[in-house]
This record gives C-alpha cells, sequence and structure tokens, in this order.
C-alpha cells in the first residue's frame, strides 16, 4: 500500500515563524514567562526560558516554580502540535502530565522539548521533556494530549 505524502504547516517556514509570533504575542502568561522558541521542525518544538528570579519557587534553592515549568512545556508542545498540521486549527491541551525528577539548578536558563508522535482525527499526543542545556540530563518529562478542532481529512496512526 504506497504511502500518501502529505504537508505539513512547519513546511513553509515564513508562514510558521508569522504564526509562532503571532501566538506568543496573544497569549499574555507566555509573553509575560519570556518563552523564546529555539526551533521547530515537523512534529517537533524546542523552547527557552531565560531564568529569571521572579520565578523562583523554592527560595532554599533556587528552583523554578513546577508551574512555570508547565506553562513552558504546554506552550512548546502546542507548537509542536503545529508542526505536526497540514493547516491551522483550534487545539486545546486536554491532559498534560509532568513528572519531576529533580529541582531546576538557579541561574541556569531552561529549555522544553516537545514531539507530537501521534496524531488522530481528534486528538494530539505529545511526549516531552524539560531540561538545561543537556537533553540527556532531564528536569522533568512530561505526556500530554491535545484537543483538535478543525481539519478531520487526516488519517489515524503515527507520524511518519
Amino acid at each position: 500500500m504506497a504511502k500518501i505524502k502529505r504537508e505539513f504547516l512547519v513546511d513553509n517556514q515564513t508562514y510558521m515563524q508569522r504564526l509562532v509570533d503571532q501566538m506568543f504575542s496573544s497569549i499574555p502568561h507566555t509573553k509575560a514567562l519570556g518563552v523564546e522558541i529555539v526551533s521547530f521542525e515537523r512534529n517537533k518544538a524546542i523552547g527557552r526560558l531565560p531564568y529569571q528570579k521572579m520565578f523562583v519557587g523554592n527560595v532554599e534553592n533556587g528552583a523554578l516554580h513546577t508551574g512555570v515549568l508547565l506553562s513552558l512545556i504546554d506552550t512548546v508542545a502546542g507548537l509542536a502540535v503545529f508542526c505536526a498540521l497540514p493547516e491551522v486549527e483550534e487545539i486545546a491541551t486536554l491532559d498534560l502530565r509532568l513528572d519531576s525528577f529533580r529541582p531546576s539548578t538557579p541561574e541556569q536558563d531552561i529549555y522544553a522539548m516537545a514531539e507530537c508522535y501521534c496524531l488522530t482525527e481528534t486528538v494530539a499526543f505529545i511526549r516531552g521533556s524539560i531540561y538545561h542545556h543537556n537533553p540527556e540530563s532531564q528536569i522533568a518529562s512530561c505526556v500530554a494530549s491535545f484537543f483538535r478542532s478543525g481539519n478531520r481529512a487526516i488519517s489515524r496512526g503515527h507520524i511518519e
């Protein structure tokens, strides 16, 4: 059986950059946090949160507040969904689980990587991680699902 090659939003880098710029300027908490996009490609996105002392959640060890980490990975995971879609449609976080392995290190930027590994007609599935500069040394891992509101023409299954 021949595979159908499908187009992705991310194939048009200029359009995707405009989408990212618009997305980040219109989401107040993302803008307030200072989340930056490092890269995006098919099914995957990486974001960075510059360290800011005002986001510390534990004054004893200087670790960032878990809510800040959740906001970062949720934003990057949503972008990963857009990187897996053929056209823009509304999405919403259905579920997001964050497993924390260790506290963040003070004065270091935080990175989040998210990959959309499965796309159905109604749900996008994400896995991701939060780390400092080395993706192999995770601070936390994430699994999430996003509701898809639009395009029902995409076939079920894993993303190629």
